[in-house]
């Protein structure tokens, strides 16, 4: 058992502190609630930057924020640093790789990670973007291959290392090949001469008729144009049939030699041990009411991208994007305080507050209700939304300071191969 004060007070376990579960606590605060945060790492992450840090363009240290700074002057909230092992829901239990808590109320909001629809082999030679880990390793390699491309003693050596594959054309997909365009025109010349007449080649490739499935086709055709102006060199109606041997194979039967392949194409839930089979749909999703409680259980819930919630507009759950975490979070905190204090829990019904991305420099694509528009103005304002999401004071300072650095400099600050010892 874990040790946490028995205050004679609801205890709520919030299992994961990403958008949901940090939106979700931080409304708890002054509820009269006890609330612990239980969550693998000890600090919260910000994934819509995650290509930035992959592309050399930002610090990790930007994007990630202390879980135990965030909450310090929160009464009644305690912080375990443990993984979700099982849910035992008839006695109120969670188990964690630290021991058990038991709870009044469970939310499990640990996010997703990355699906490769059962092929093996991308899973064993493609580069992931789901974790802070993943993003490191990622540009890591990448910067590695352009070293070694440097003394790479043959042609196709050196091709197969200046060859990246982005596989999957949503959001995470356009944006990684937008930064690495913008990388191979800007920064590779420059730090590495000998490469500056064998530039790397950027594949997208997406098996859909177009980019960016959920945006409009305006705004879809506008990203294709903005990425192939910058040399990205996008496969649409293309799927991915196998990789082995630092080779990618198409289905309109090319092969693509890449030593760098990045994964944006498909997500699942985190896997939950111990609720009923019947609630885990086949993309590991968790069945929840309207209320984001889970099918058949009482007092548990689940948020964000873990949930699988249908309602009319959306019969086959919500996107998994951070409006839906942040407004399932606002909503269940009300709930708790509202079934604390014996009134009835409202429904969620998502308002879809917009959908953007952004391709490169002066270049981004935007799509509110009222309005759509592409374009600098685009672009400056997805970098507000952003910066203004981002948690702390320090790293909006941060990450302005290095948005204004490279906009001006048209160059990356933090091109450094940091491995662990025995590692190339």
């Amino acid at each position: 058992m874990i040790n946490i004060p028995d205050e004679n007070k609801k205890r709520v376990v919030v299992a994961g502190c990403g958008f949901a579960g940090l939106t979700l606590a931080r409304r708890l605060k002054k509820s009269g609630m006890q609330v612990v945060v239980v969550d693998k790492h000890n600090y919260h992450q910000f994934p819509p930057l995650f290509y930035q840090v992959a592309s050399a363009g930002l610090e990790a240290s930007s994007i990630l924020f202390p879980i135990r700074k965030i909450f310090q002057d929160y009464r009644d909230f305690h912080i375990r640093k443990a993984e979700v092992v099982k849910v035992e829901a008839d006695g109120n239990r969670l188990i964690t790789t630290s021991g058990e808590i038991s709870y009044d109320y469970l939310v499990l909001a640990m996010g997703a990670t990355n699906s490769y629809f059962g092929s093996r082999e991308m899973e064993e030679n493609s580069n992931g973007m789901k974790t802070i880990a993943e993003v490191l390793d990622l540009r890591n390699s990448l910067l590695m291959n352009f070293e070694n491309a440097v003394t790479a003693v043959s042609d196709e050596e050196k091709e197969k290392l200046l060859n990246i594959v982005i596989i999957g054309g949503g959001p995470s997909g356009v944006e990684i090949a937008g930064a690495l365009s913008e990388m191979n025109r800007y920064v590779i010349p420059k730090d590495y001469p000998e490469l500056k007449e064998t530039p790397a080649r950027i594949h997208l490739v997406e098996a859909s008729p177009r980019l960016l499935g959920v945006m409009s086709e305006k705004s879809s055709a506008e990203a294709k144009k903005f990425l192939e102006r910058t040399g990205v060199r996008v496969r649409l109606d293309t799927k991915v049939t196998g990789c082995a041997n630092d080779t990618v194979h198409l289905s309109d039967g090319t092969s693509i030699p890449a030593s760098m392949i990045i994964w944006t194409a498909g997500i699942k839930g985190n896997h939950v041990d111990g609720l009923p089979g019947d609630v885990i749909t086949r993309n590991g999703r968790i069945r929840t009411d309207r209320y984001n409680r889970v099918e058949g259980c009482r007092n548990i819930f689940a948020l964000g991208d873990i949930a699988m919630m249908a309602e009319d507009k959306y019969p086959n759950g919500h996107p998994q994007v951070a409006q839906v975490a942040i407004q399932q979070a606002v909503l269940l905190a009300a709930n708790l305080k509202r079934e604390t204090n014996g009134k009835p829990l409202k429904e969620f019904t998502y308002r879809d507050l917009g959908t953007m991305a952004t391709v490169g420099r002066n270049l981004a694509v935007v799509e509110l209700p009222w309005v759509q528009f592409h374009g600098i103005f685009a672009w400056f304002v997805w970098m507000f939304v952003h910066l203004m999401s981002i948690v702390g004071v320090r790293n909006r300072l941060v990450i302005f300071m290095n948005w204004a650095w490279k906009y001006l400099t048209y160059d990356q600050s933090t091109r450094l191969i940091l491995r662990p010892k025995g590692c190339n």
